[in-house]
């Protein structure tokens, strides 16, 4: 899953002036504490120290992703093998798949794909695909003044678009490998308040994608020189009072990167709006435009028709299924609120028994242990409500949900955004984040929903809600979707 800012960056190494300077500079109570450097012995460096040294793991790591995406347009030219002609024509579209995949990696690297480190994975999405776009126009432009051009045209776009469906999967395992083996990542120095800093340590440990090897900061820490201290700096807190320091620890680290709120973790309460991708803060106000929404309303009915159809034989089927254990109504209406506060009647497969309020009342009024945990999560694991077998079936496998394409296709929800919520679940949370809320169209999944699922306590899904929020995009749409069908698989946190 991450949600910082825009880092900032140096033109080069620290000096030992600009570094003892950082050391002796007074910062304010509550702030972030000073990182004193220690002065490199000439000595005592070895080649393993060396620059040299310090790029292999980095030139190793490049060369793993690269092979990834290589091995990708290997799998599909093999898909397409099949239906390629033969002869001299096979032998100049199999060229044109070379130069294809060849002009792509090299945009890739153009766009920093290679390492990639410290961007959200829709970043990476939408960079591949814009990069898989322009060699498609190239091709089409070269498709238009040579002869026969039609043909290679669609086998080309063909190519690249299975490309792009596998490149995940690879880059995933690429990124896998090279974490296993110790090269993925770049050291950083994490600099902020001491109830910070385990919370932010465990969290880059989790989130190892990100490229970042977080450290302790410590009179230990090193200076960017060639005897191998971090290069980066992670600053959590309030930074107004790091206004002077921030030059001489410009100087010192080869980049600065001033942590925001992530995902799951609130960190200084900042926003951060759109920021290309990078886990950095850019200071805008986040919005939607009218563009963006005709689009997502498109993509939406796009989906949802469709997916209407397909599972509608399996609902029915649902349904049958839980007549036959509880006979009463198998659909279940729950009004809920929507965009501008509007409310929303979402549509359930119904997974609990005609009676539930009031086997919850008495199962408050038995186990006091069960109201907390309802209080914090308002849901419970071993709930007398839901129905045996089906219920759990259901519930589980998220399936109950898909009722809500009807919804979706009336226009009152989305295929992604924060999940409606009864008014009861608002009531926990503040009020602020429930006109945030009301700002954007209820989704059949979300963040949350690919995060934590039922795992997540009240603070944690309001985190993970407002984080969408304030960087929602397109290209964020994209990501979870395509993260939903995984999660739903592996039912973690569903119940």
């Amino acid at each position: 899953m991450s949600s910082f800012a825009p880092s900032a960056m140096t033109s080069g190494p620290s000096k030992a002036s600009a570094t003892n300077d950082m050391a002796s500079r007074a910062i304010p109570t509550g702030s972030v504490p000073p990182v004193a450097a220690r002065t490199a012995d000439p000595s005592g460096q070895s080649w393993l120290n060396s620059p040299i040294a310090r790029r292999l793991p980095r030139l190793a790591t490049l060369s793993f992703l690269v092979a990834g995406d290589i091995a990708s347009y290997l799998v599909a030219y093999l898909a397409l093998l099949s239906f390629l002609p033969g002869g001299s024509a096979g032998t100049v579209m199999e060229r044109a798949f070379c130069l294809a995949a060849l002009a792509s990696i090299v945009l890739y690297a153009s766009a920093g794909l290679y390492p990639g480190y410290r961007l959200h994975d829709h970043e990476h999405l939408r960079r591949r695909t814009i990069a898989a776009l322009k060699v498609a126009a190239l091709t089409a432009f070269g498709a238009i003044i040579l002869p026969e051009g039609g043909g290679l045209l669609l086998a080309i776009i063909g190519f690249l678009a299975l490309a792009l469906i596998v490149q995940p999967f690879m880059h995933w395992f690429a990124r896998s490998l090279c974490w296993r083996l110790g090269i993925w990542g770049e050291r950083a120095v994490i600099i902020g308040g001491r109830n910070l800093i385990p919370a932010l340590m465990a969290h880059f440990q989790d989130h190892w994608q990100y490229g970042i090897k977080p450290e302790y900061p410590s009179s230990e820490t090193q200076e960017t020189s060639p005897d191998g201290g971090p290069s980066i700096a992670l600053i959590a807190g309030d930074t107004g009072s790091l206004a002077l320091d921030l030059t001489a620890m410009r100087r010192k680290f080869a980049e600065v990167i001033l942590l925001s709120d992530t995902p799951s973790l609130k960190v200084s309460g900042l926003r951060p709006a759109d920021v290309g991708g990078e886990i950095g803060i850019r200071l805008t106000a986040a919005g939607s435009s009218v563009n963006s929404d005709l689009v997502r309303r498109i993509l939406d009915l796009a989906i949802a028709v469709p997916a209407t159809i397909v599972v509608s034989p399996f609902i029915a089927i649902a349904a049958a299924a839980i007549y036959a254990i509880d006979p009463g109504p198998v659909f279940f209406r729950h009004t809920r609120e929507g965009l501008s506060g509007k409310p929303v009647h979402v549509l359930k497969l119904r997974t609990m028994y005609q009676d539930a309020e009031q086997r919850l009342e008495a199962l408050f009024r038995e186990n006091p242990a069960m109201r907390a945990e309802w209080l914090s999560h308002f849901k419970l694991k071993d709930d007398p409500r839901v129905l045996p077998v089906v219920g759990h079936l259901l519930r589980s496998s998220s399936f109950d949900e898909l009722p809500q394409l009807a919804n979706i296709i009336a226009g009152e929800m989305a295929i992604v955004g924060p999940r409606p919520f009864p008014e009861y679940h608002l009531l926990a949370m503040d009020g602020e984040f429930r006109d945030k809320r009301r700002s954007v169209t209820p989704g059949l999944t979300g963040l949350w929903q690919i995060s934590e699922r039922s795992n997540a306590d009240i603070e944690l899904q309001q985190q993970l809600d407002e984080f969408y929020i304030d960087n929602r995009s397109l290209w964020f749409d994209c990501q979870i979707l395509l993260s939903t069908i995984p999660a739903v698989f592996k039912r973690r946190g569903a119940y």
